[in-house]
């Protein structure tokens, strides 16, 4: 029996050897399907669509907004909204190197630069406008959906303000919502100007019932 107790090891080692596995730590995954799937999916939707929040995987989106906000946003969050800081320098969970590969991966994979060739984009960010301006939009082009009054669409529901900024208005309107079939800013009787963008914001934001300082701090 003495005889057999150093071999016993030996054998265990070599039975096991076929199962064993290996693991990546967190902080190492380098693939970006794994990092989207465990860190943005879940609000963003699968592929980037079909979330409770913005697409990602929007082309408009990706032409109006830079690289660096992006990267920005996903690092540090939106104090006051449902985006949360990721960066493990602020308290999140991934690397500068990660939150690059989201990044970068966001925009060779979805957006399409060619598509924008030629075309004046507005300004991703952009001070509020004048309410007047942006109550005629609002009749004009989106009250046949977003209703003033009765049930449904309301987007000037002071509840639905509460959670919302005023870049998270001046985005949708800009871009749309290419998943829930919204319009972006130049599918309308005519490309909706800075002023008209601007003005539609002011208007649809002061219906909030107790204004709050989430001015330019929505999600993106």
């Amino acid at each position: 029996m003495k005889r057999l107790l150093p071999i016993l090891p030996a054998m265990f080692l070599v039975a096991c050897g076929d199962r064993v596995e290996h693991f990546t730590m967190p902080d190492q995954v380098a693939d970006f399907k794994a990092l989207y799937e465990s860190n943005c999916s879940g609000c963003h939707g699968n592929e980037g669509r079909h979330g409770a929040a913005r697409p990602l995987n929007d082309p408009v989106f990706l032409a109006v907004i830079d690289n660096h906000t992006i990267h920005d946003t996903i690092a540090q969050g939106r104090p006051g909204t449902a985006m949360p800081v990721f960066a493990k320098s602020a308290g999140g969970s991934l690397t500068e190197q990660q939150i690059a590969i989201l990044t970068d991966q966001m925009e060779s994979r979805w957006s399409r630069p060619q598509d924008f060739s030629g075309i004046d984009l507005p300004p991703y960010r952009g001070d509020l406008g004048d309410p007047g301006i942006g109550e005629q939009i609002f009749r004009r082009e989106c009250a046949g959906c977003h209703r003033e009054k009765g049930p449904g669409g309301i987007i000037t529901d002071p509840s639905f303000l509460a959670l919302v900024s005023d870049q998270s208005l001046r985005t949708s309107i800009i871009a749309g919502r290419s998943d829930r079939g919204m319009p972006d800013w130049r599918r309308h009787s005519h490309p909706l100007t800075n002023d008209e963008i601007s003005g539609l914001v002011a208007w649809i934001a002061s219906h909030r019932a107790m204004p709050v300082n989430l001015t330019m701090r929505g999600l993106p």
